[in-house]
């Protein structure tokens, strides 16, 4: 590895190892986080995050979130880079990752506002036809402050993974037109948001997944004067990610808006929990890479045994495993982002390519953070005793990526789900002709063929070294040129958009 790529940045290694032109702007906006930026975010972590006020001098419920001035100045300056509106206004997605991939580099949580804003906007654009339509898309477009957020609310108290279990949101109609909400949200990320995306269970929906819908619920209802739509409980205090705010969400007879068809809500549901951990995949990438610049910093100015510790041997060995795994990580991580380039306009039914998407980003998912989370865990090492200390930036890494790690659904609900794609497509032979696994890997294919014969208790307890093995072989031949394969200029039919335009 070089310790220049390493050093110069995000930008330097989306340049030299994954081969993008990166836009001129984007350079600007590095530079930025690089002379400000990453001082106002450390503390923010340290101190100035979000606060809740419930109830303004009258004594009416306003639940307003009250933002630290720098955080709103970070959080304007990814959507004034065009994090939003470069998407929907010319569907390019490239530079919105890439902007997200630097973001993450520094604040993986202040990502996280832009990513659920983005997914809120896809469903909104692409199925949902009902009243306010423009008037949605437009708050969430806007190009200059106050920027419009969304935010995708699934979760409540028994937890994520089995949301057809789980999702208890009452949907009924009032006046037999109109839809309204009855029900709360334990983990909401981007409380405060102008617009969310709400999974409920329409009145007379079958139990399980399929019973689930997905609603639109502004901050705001529609009325002279407008009222507060949706409650915050409060505000959850957590070890990683403070620079979003993450609360509790009470709906009361609110008003919402069906988007699309009830029956196909589990699908529009897992779209944009997709998009959702691409972005994750890619940013934890990011901020690894980060974590490990940071260890050699450190490292370059800490003195033993008459040299300094960047020079020692074992150091530099295990410094160079770290990147190489994470540059593995960053290929399969875009070749994910590229694959949903490629598909996110299609419907169900979908394509091969959705479910060759749908397994690389199960993939990603889940070893990216586990790749990323070892980096950050060892660049604490390497600080030693200094590395746990607050006041020094190093221990937020892991404190961060531990939150990612969980992020869009934990490792075994990656595991089953990839393992799921497997079963039902004819993917194996699609494999091996995009990427030559066989070489990084001689046993990898031969063992998951076998594995596909096999009962599930047997499969079960191997699943995970078995999956990481496929991961890693996938990121491993996707981050030699040409880095993207198949992905490599936006192959498919299905999206407006490809490499991203002028622009990327």
């Amino acid at each position: 590895m070089s310790e220049d790529i390493l050093l110069g940045g995000p930008v330097s290694f989306l340049r030299t190892e994954l081969g993008f032109s990166v836009p001129e702007r984007l350079l600007a906006y590095q530079a930025w986080w690089e002379a400000e930026g990453f001082s106002l975010s450390l503390a923010i972590d340290r101190g100035g995050t979000p606060h809740l006020q419930q109830y303004d001098a009258q004594g009416q419920r306003i639940d307003k979130v009250l933002y630290p001035p720098s955080y709103e100045y970070l959080l304007n300056e990814g959507y004034r880079a065009g994090v939003v509106y470069e998407v929907a206004e010319r569907h390019n997605w490239l530079f919105s990752m890439l902007l997200g991939f630097i973001t993450s580099y520094y604040d993986p949580g202040l990502a996280c506002p832009y990513t659920v804003s983005l997914a809120t906007w896809i469903p909104t654009y692409k199925y949902y036809h009902g009243p306010r339509r423009e008037e949605f898309l437009t708050v969430l477009a806007r190009r200059d402050p106050p920027f419009g957020q969304g935010a995708t609310w699934m979760t409540e108290i028994g937890g994520g993974s089995d949301l057809g279990t789980h999702v208890h949101t009452l949907a009924y109609r009032c006046n037999g037109k109109e839809w309204r909400l009855e029900g709360e949200k334990y983990f909401a990320s981007n409380v405060g948001a102008d617009l969310a995306v709400v999974a409920a269970r329409p009145q007379g929906a079958p139990p399980g997944p399929r019973g689930l819908a997905l609603f639109l619920v502004p901050r705001l209802s529609h009325g002279n004067p407008p009222q507060l739509n949706y409650f915050v409980r409060r505000l959850k205090p957590k070890i990683g990610t403070r620079s979003v705010p993450t609360g509790e969400i009470e709906l009361r007879h609110a008003e919402a808006y069906l988007i699309g068809e009830a029956e196909q809500g589990i699908y529009y549901l897992m779209e944009l929990l997709n998009f959702s951990r691409v972005a994750n995949a890619l940013g934890v990438v990011a901020h690894g890479l980060h974590a490990l610049a940071q260890a050699y910093r450190f490292a370059q100015g800490r003195r033993l045994f008459g040299r300094s510790l960047a020079e020692q041997p074992l150091f530099r060995h295990e410094l160079a495993q770290h990147y190489q795994r994470l540059r593995w990580a960053a290929g399969l991580a875009w070749l994910s982002a590229r694959g949903f380039e490629g598909v996110w306009l299609e419907r169900a039914p979908y394509s091969a390519d959705y479910a060759l998407f749908r397994l690389i980003t199960h993939l990603a998912k889940f070893w990216t953070a586990k790749v990323a989370l070892a980096a950050a865990q060892w660049s604490v090492e390497i600080w030693g005793g200094l590395g746990v200390l607050s006041e020094f930036p190093i221990e937020r890494f892991v404190r961060e990526l531990m939150v990612t790690d969980i992020w869009e659904g934990t490792r075994h609900r990656h595991l089953l789900d990839g393992w799921e794609v497997l079963q039902r497509y004819p993917l194996i032979e699609k494999l091996e002709s995009l990427w030559d696994l066989s070489a990084v890997d001689a046993s990898l294919l031969p063992d998951l063929k076998h594995a596909l014969r096999q009962p599930e208790e047997v499969v079960l307890p191997h699943l995970e070294s078995l999956l990481t093995r496929l991961a890693q072989a996938i990121g491993q031949s996707a981050a030699r040129p040409p880095a993207l394969g198949m992905w490599a200029h936006g192959s498919s039919s299905s999206s407006s958009s490809t490499s991203g335009g002028s622009n990327s």
